[in-house]
């Protein structure tokens, strides 16, 4: 072959893949979030990198439309029919604003990162089974609630009545509560719960627990304990009460330990979905999915506050340890 010949069809190879890169449609891809674009910020980084992972190059091959409700969950309807007014292909939501945005009547799918349940919730009949046209996945793993107590017995051996933080508007709460009841019954463990639904209703349950004589804080997972855990977890270390909890962020913000998904992992996850929908796939086909990685976090610095001695042992066995 001449070198001519090599040079024309170099040239015809960079031209006609040029022409291919041009003519390929851009993906779109609606972006809803009940907060705020700092509230959804490590979500979407998580979320953007596992995309590029998978070969979606923004802005000339993926393009998010993205919209923010700011707290107010009445927007949400409206939002999604923009999205839908923008002829995006799918919508991606996570948090509180989940049911509301899968339940609004629309065309498109809807995949979703949850951190409750999605039955209780009555979005699917079962996790195998989506409904709505939207799938995704649940970060709550209920059954995990027995081994945060057995952490904390094993923390605290002289622990017998433990406060239980959680907020009954999170679907699923009750199934978390029975675990967390059966398993304080095996330990012999006396538990006394507090509702959060709202900031009044966490003020009255703080000042209630202030006189509750608990040696140990539970503190189950939501968006609304999450936004305030630092009002919690302050108060448990003014206290000397020794906070367990789900997510790493708990630890990393003062909770004695956490032992839960790794929710940088579940964000990532939702790149899978969204590849399988662009690619063609019906939701209908792809099972809600549950965290298949925990973390067990341990925060020494707070142990060393609380003047808890962290057992060797159990040190070996976390995930990570801040010291």
């Amino acid at each position: 072959m001449s070198r001519r010949s090599v040079c024309v069809g170099a040239v015809a190879s960079a031209v006609a893949l040029a022409w291919r890169s041009a003519g390929a449609a851009v993906q779109r891809v609606g972006f809803i979030s009940a907060g705020s674009a700092v509230d959804a910020a490590n979500f979407l980084a998580a979320l953007r990198a596992d995309l590029a992972r998978r070969g979606y190059a923004e802005p000339d091959g993926l393009a998010f439309d993205v919209r923010y409700a700011e707290g107010d969950l009445a927007l949400l309807p409206k939002l999604v029919a923009e999205l839908e007014r923008a002829g995006v292909t799918l919508i991606v939501t996570q948090g509180v604003g989940t049911t509301v945005v899968v339940k609004t009547p629309r065309r498109i799918p809807v995949v979703y990162e949850f951190s409750a349940d999605p039955v209780s919730a009555g979005i699917a009949s079962d996790l195998a089974h989506p409904g709505f046209n939207a799938t995704g996945v649940t970060l709550m793993l209920a059954e995990l609630n027995a081994k945060r107590l057995q952490l904390a017995k094993e923390l605290v051996p002289a622990m017998r009545r433990v406060g239980v933080i959680a907020n009954p508007l999170h679907p699923g709460q009750e199934l978390e509560r029975a675990v967390v009841d059966a398993e304080a019954k095996k330990l012999g463990l006396t538990t006394l719960a507090y509702a959060t639904r709202s900031e009044p209703e966490l003020e009255a349950s703080l000042q209630s627990l202030a006189g509750a004589g608990v040696d140990g804080l539970l503190v189950l997972s939501d968006g609304f304990v999450v936004a305030h855990r630092h009002k919690i977890l302050d108060f448990a270390l003014e206290r000397r009460v020794p906070a367990i909890s789900g997510w790493a962020l708990m630890a990393e913000s003062g909770a004695l330990c956490t032992y839960g998904p790794r929710v940088s992992d579940a964000f990532s996850r939702i790149g899978y979905f969204v590849d399988r929908v662009l690619k063609g796939a019906s939701v209908a086909t792809l099972p809600i999915e549950q965290p298949t990685i925990v973390e067990l976090v341990i925060n020494l610095r707070t142990a060393q506050r609380l003047g808890i001695r962290v057992p060797p042992s159990l040190l070996a066995r976390a995930d990570r340890v801040i010291e």
